[in-house]
């Protein structure tokens, strides 16, 4: 009876190493081993017990905290970032040699988390706190409160010098003077929002200086610390929208600014303050309502580089404002009517005579250089043109650090150029997704890396190559002890053209053979064919899995690593040929033996919800079951950002016939709407006017609304936990139970 005890314990050991196990227990010995096996079973049973909703969304998370990015010292001998342990609250300072040698807390763990960080020297850390700054000597190893700022103070610089610092404020700049513990306000340009609610991506302030809604620089210090270049933003020209705020003792109107394709967008503008007169100079810069500011720099001789785009992305033009002068000198233009959504960033070259930026001129993302003094010469190719580079240019020393997609589409790592000559070298090997941040030197880099089932974690290697030493080790044991599952890679040929398409599939363990399995396409999206963590998502696929579905990502129209031609089909196109994409991926789905045709859904939020609704209405019977969360069903209720990739009713009317209730008559599969009520990014209430005309329509549908969530609803507390399940919910409900084929007469 013990001894097949101890076999069933054993029994997943390999046969010989069980039976050498079983001759050498004597029969003294059975009770103790069999007690003991026994004990170890319960231990695995425990650790993999049934993973659930409420452990992914459990406090403290089961990924642990993500560290921050990291700050190098000045000397390049150490970084820092916030970061806390697993299961531990709040983020602390931690500081690393920059061969991840040595690592150590280095805060007070009584103080509030660590919220920013800068180098007032080697040997000093100045961190934002709650509403202080705190000092950190390393040397001393003593971490005390520096000085009181203002309330809601962010975006810390530290001054050339080192005994002062800004920082934004209620819009404007201030500074913080560490010797007199004094704050000064430097700008008197903020207005306060017009939302009363302060949630949601367009709850803004009505002039600050910042970024835009969806992207640009803050301010940055010229190098003699005199001047600080600034990007202004004023908003009062937008457009006003309401959003309702349901949860006010009486429901608010909430009126934001937020404009649609073809309105005045926000002002962009680039300012330069004197930081003693307090005299600001504007730019003058080119429509500053139609094109973004992506950038500026100061060149290490005071000269400084603006980088500019024009909201539809047709125009891309650099501008550098000499030391010394007024006016500003266009150095380079680029202008292509296809381009849509891209990628854009520049840098001085380290000689301070060139401009490196990245650019789409190439069938791929490259890095190229050009001359400010003889710009007519035009721009050269620094990197290799068989690959994207996906950053901007980070240059260290004398050495060109950027993010490419060399090794293939789905990975992403980090490569050096020496910029005196020579060819790129890939610096990572840890296969994922890689964000460098190299040390001013050029001679380490801090990088975060993350795969299918590692979430982002901080390490340090050498600019050379060679093994990286993981500096943080952030989920709990609770994650660390299950078993993930990781995805495959494969390719499939689209069934209307020649491309050929990618994608990321991941399969439940152990699947038995002859057995059918539901298949659920999402989060959809371009750009989703990648082996990084996706944070809720991923931990939403993993339990999927879990629970047997196989989850299908498709790299679809519009996405990077397929060259130029393939990303900007998408130009024009929103729920178009990408759907084309998706009918390709299903197709190959069905031709797998373990495939249950009949049981195939699709989900994703924001376009990827939009994907999922038109799927459904576009080509009925595609899908058996979508859900669409904060799906854009509406052209005309689009951003102004989105001009980008639909122009707007002036230029392209018939792209904004493309509402989805003009295809309502359609639906025919099972449909969940997944929204929150304070999405300023894609309006409640075109998903409200959307599920107007399919009631009257006599179509049956579901829904799912939070009052308080926003477009981010996925990362939102409460949110997240509520509206997942109610995604899984409805798969479970409409996809869990194999269909039945009933055989005709004929049959």
């Amino acid at each position: 009876m013990t001894r097949a005890l101890i076999q069933q314990y054993t029994i997943n050991l390999p046969d010989t190493y069980r039976s050498k196990l079983m001759k050498q227990i004597a029969f003294w010995q059975t009770w103790m081993v069999a007690g003991l096996l026994m004990m170890l079973s319960a231990t695995v049973t425990a650790q993999e017990a049934e993973l659930t909703l409420d452990d992914l969304f459990a406090t403290p998370k089961l990924t642990g905290t993500t560290p921050s990015r990291p700050v190098w010292a000045p000397n390049s001998e150490h970084f820092a970032f916030s970061w806390s342990e697993p299961g531990n609250p709040g983020r602390g300072l931690w500081v690393s040699t920059s061969d991840g040698k040595e690592v150590r807390l280095s805060s007070n763990t009584t103080s509030p988390s660590v919220r920013d960080i800068v180098w007032a020297d080697p040997n000093t850390i100045v961190s934002l706190r709650g509403n202080n700054l705190w000092q950190t000597s390393l040397s001393q190893k003593v971490d005390q409160q520096l000085m009181r700022v203002e309330a809601g103070a962010r975006y810390l610089s530290i001054a050339p010098g080192g005994n002062q610092a800004a920082y934004v404020n209620n819009g404007d700049l201030w500074l913080a003077d560490f010797h007199s513990k004094q704050n000064r306000r430097l700008t008197e340009i903020g207005i306060a929002s017009l939302s009363s609610l302060p949630k949601g991506r367009y709850s803004r302030p009505e002039r600050e200086i910042g970024p835009g809604i969806w992207s640009g620089p803050t301010y940055k210090w010229s190098p003699d610390g005199k001047k600080i270049a600034f990007h202004l933003v004023d908003r009062r020209e937008m457009r006003k929208v309401p959003f309702p705020n349901y949860l006010a003792e009486e429901t608010d109107p909430n009126e934001v600014r937020r404009g649609y394709p073809g309105d005045p967008n926000e002002i962009r503008r680039v300012g330069v303050l004197d930081v003693e007169s307090g005299n600001i100079i504007y730019l003058d810069l080119p429509d500053p309502h139609a094109n973004q500011v992506i950038d500026f720099n100061w060149s290490p001789g005071g000269d400084l580089l603006v980088d500019i785009a024009s909201d539809t992305a047709v125009e891309r033009k650099l501008f550098v404002l000499a030391a010394g002068e007024s006016q500003l000198q266009e150095i380079w233009r680029g202008v292509r009517e296809s381009r849509m959504y891209t990628s854009f960033g520049s840098a001085w070259h380290p000689d301070g005579q060139q401009v490196i930026f990245l650019s789409d001129m190439g069938d791929r993302y490259g890095l190229y250089a050009i001359d400010v003094a003889t710009p007519e010469d035009g721009p050269q190719l620094l990197t290799d043109p068989s690959y994207d580079v996906l950053s901007a240019p980070i240059i260290a020393g004398d050495v060109l650090f950027y993010a490419g997609n060399g090794v293939n589409p789905y990975e992403q790592h980090l490569y050096r150029l020496d910029l005196s000559g020579g060819d790129p070298e890939q610096v990572t090997n840890l296969a994922g997704q890689n964000v460098g941040y190299p040390s001013p030197d050029g001679r380490h880099l801090a990088f975060r890396h993350s795969n299918d089932i590692a979430p982002p974690e901080l390490y340090a290697v050498s600019s050379e190559g060679g093994g990286a030493t993981q500096i943080t080790q952030s989920p709990l044991p609770a994650f660390t002890e299950r078993t993930w599952t990781a995805a495959e890679y494969v390719t499939f040929p689209s069934l209307v053209d020649d491309y050929t398409l990618h994608a990321r599939i991941l399969k439940p363990a152990n699947m038995q053979a002859g057995k059918k399995y539901p298949v659920l396409f999402g989060p959809v999206y371009s750009n989703t064919a990648r082996n990084r963590w996706a944070g809720n998502y991923s931990l939403v696929q993993q339990l999927l899995v879990k629970k047997g579905y196989i989850i299908v990502q498709v790299d679809s129209r519009g996405s990077n690593g397929y060259g130029r031609a393939f990303r900007e089909e998408f130009l024009l196109g929103f729920a178009d040929q990408d759907i084309e994409d998706y009918a390709s991926a299903v197709a190959y789905m069905e031709s797998l033996a373990y495939v249950d045709p009949d049981r195939i859904g699709i989900w994703g939020s924001s376009y990827g919800g939009t994907l999922s609704v038109y799927s459904l209405l576009m080509k009925p019977g595609l899908f058996q079951v979508g859900v669409a969360a904060a799906a854009a069903v509406d052209p005309v209720f689009f951003g102004t950002d989105d001009v980008a990739i639909v122009r707007s009713p002036q230029t392209n009317p018939e792209i904004f016939e493309r509402k989805a209730l003009n295809y309502a008559a359609n639906l025919e599969d099972k449909l969940l709407f997944v929204h929150g009520i304070q999405d300023h990014v894609v309006p409640f209430k075109t998903t409200a006017v959307l599920a107007e005309e399919l009631i009257k329509q006599g179509k049956d549908f579901d829904f799912a609304f939070a009052p308080g969530a926003t477009h981010g609803w996925s990362r939102e507390p409460n949110y997240d936990r509520y509206l997942f399940g109610k995604i899984m919910e409805y798969f479970d409900r409409h996809l869990d139970a194999p269909v039945v084929r009933l055989k005709s007469a004929s049959e």
